[in-house]
């Protein structure tokens, strides 16, 4: 597939009075821009029929390979629009070469990274009015995925697939401020076992997240936290939609070493932080039992989640069956909101770029 995704504007586009009115409060996932991107790929072609378009319902025949078999996967990223009016993109080529390991994973052709960023780049480009002003509150979230469109019974790799790009203005995850969150430790489910998806970005994870999501809230958390394979007192893992982190008395930042999590973009950003805050980046692994004993002496003093939705999640409390207990004075920490605003400061282009993160589309 070449790199041209070429454009075929919408004839009926959202008005700029209701425009208007979304942008001033968008809130996550709940509206939708005029354009999008797609392409389609087939075992006998290759990629061909990329182009972006009209926002438009897919056509699906029932047998469709991704309503029975669940082969897709898909990406989360924003674009930014600057004080100068300029719209940026925020490490977009960690998000294609990710893409292209879950496609791996799940056994979906290969989008190369040049097409990636093209299809999400001339996307924004249609879209650019949507992108919300630049005071340091919105984003326009991107949503790139691929699922297999075959039409067919069979336990096999689908040799007829779609991609696609969407985007959906959003505005502040903490419209109230960041106050923190609370945990619920779950042993009753875990998220992914050893040579499972766990580090591919795909659906089947976050559906099977969604009872113990639910299990969370029944006991007054907000999110769950997922133990590895052996439970009780076994590994930290991830939180249901956000990577882990911790920050001890000693300056270290600690957060599980990859396997069976995401690697995540923010993640991987804040691991590259640490030393300009003086901490020490390390990955490995962390037992609730660390965590426990860790939050009643003193030694592990703040604790955080890290999302490109969220960015930077304060976390201030974990509950479990029997048990329950504060991080530090129950507080987001210091350390960890510090690290929050310096990524928002890359990403709405307050501060410098010394690590050549940002990509321009206008």
């Amino acid at each position: 597939m070449s790199g041209a995704f070429p454009l075929s504007r919408t004839t009926d586009p959202a008005s700029e009075t209701d425009r208007r009115g979304i942008l001033a409060a968008p809130g996550f996932g709940r509206f939708f821009t005029d354009h999008m991107a797609t392409a389609v790929w087939t075992s006998a072609t290759g990629w061909h029929d990329r182009r972006i378009g009209p926002l438009a319902p897919f056509s699906l025949h029932p047998s469709a390979a991704v309503l029975h078999y669940a082969q897709e996967i898909f990406e989360g990223l924003k674009a930014y629009r600057h004080a100068d009016g300029s719209v940026w993109l925020f490490r977009p080529e960690f998000n294609a070469r990710r893409f292209a390991r879950s496609a791996r994973r799940l056994a979906l052709p290969e989008l190369s990274e040049e097409d990636f960023l093209t299809s999400v780049e001339e996307l924004v480009r249609a879209d650019e009015a949507w992108v919300p002003t630049a005071d340091g509150k919105g984003s326009l979230y991107l949503r790139p995925y691929m699922f297999a469109s075959k039409a067919f019974l069979g336990v096999r790799p689908a040799d007829h697939v779609t991609y696609s790009v969407i985007a959906s203005p959003a505005g502040p995850y903490f419209p109230s401020g960041v106050t923190g969150i609370s945990l619920w430790v779950s042993t009753e489910y875990t998220r992914a076992g050893r040579g499972g998806t766990g580090a591919a970005k795909c659906g089947g994870n976050y559906a099977a997240s969604l009872a113990a999501q639910t299990e969370a809230q029944q006991h007054g958390c907000d999110q769950v936290l997922f133990l590895d394979e052996t439970g009780g007192e076994g590994g930290l893992e991830e939180s249901g939609t956000m990577n882990l982190c911790l920050i001890t008395a000693a300056g270290e930042l600690v957060t599980p070493a990859l396997g069976t999590i995401l690697d995540g973009l923010t993640r991987d950003s804040v691991l590259a932080l640490a030393h300009e805050f003086a901490l020490t980046p390390v990955e490995r692994a962390i037992t609730l039992a660390e965590l426990r004993s860790g939050a009643a002496d003193g030694t592990i003093t703040e604790v955080f989640a890290a999302s490109t939705a969220a960015v930077i999640t304060p976390i201030i409390a974990f509950k479990g069956r029997g048990y329950e207990f504060t991080i530090g004075t129950g507080a987001p920490g210091k350390h960890t909101l510090a690290l929050r605003e310096h990524i928002l400061d890359i990403q709405y282009g307050r501060t410098e770029d010394t690590h050549g993160w940002l990509h321009r589309v206008l």
